[in-house]
């Protein structure tokens, strides 16, 4: 199971945080990240990262968003937040070969 929290709204520039949390049965290795979701556009895939690992990111968010991990939780730090940056973001967990979805929180970035 994967609860996220944050997200909300944020003026061009500004910052937020998101955070998730994974639960139940969760296996040694494993990859922990996040994907988005705009109105109308296909789900994008924002940053990962291994248990055991250094985060990767999709290029569009290269520089400006900050993925880490303690544990079973993942914190994506996004910064310099534009308003293609709106979507919903879902956490997501693959172990095993299977994929975990959490429910997605909404980012939008406006003035």
């Amino acid at each position: 199971q994967l609860q996220a929290c944050g997200g909300g709204l944020v003026q061009p520039g500004g910052s937020l945080r998101l955070s998730c949390l994974a639960s139940g049965m969760i296996y040694s290795a494993n990859i922990m990240g996040w994907y988005r979701q705009a109105p109308g556009k296909q789900r994008e895939w924002v940053a990962k990262i291994l248990n055991r690992g250094l985060p990767t990111y999709a290029d569009s968010v290269k520089g400006r968003f900050t993925l880490s991990r303690d544990k079973n939780t993942v914190y994506l730090e996004m910064n310099s937040l534009k308003p293609e940056d709106t979507a919903a973001y879902c956490c997501w967990l693959n172990q095993r070969g299977t994929d975990t979805w959490g429910q997605g929180t909404q980012v939008t970035v406006s003035s």
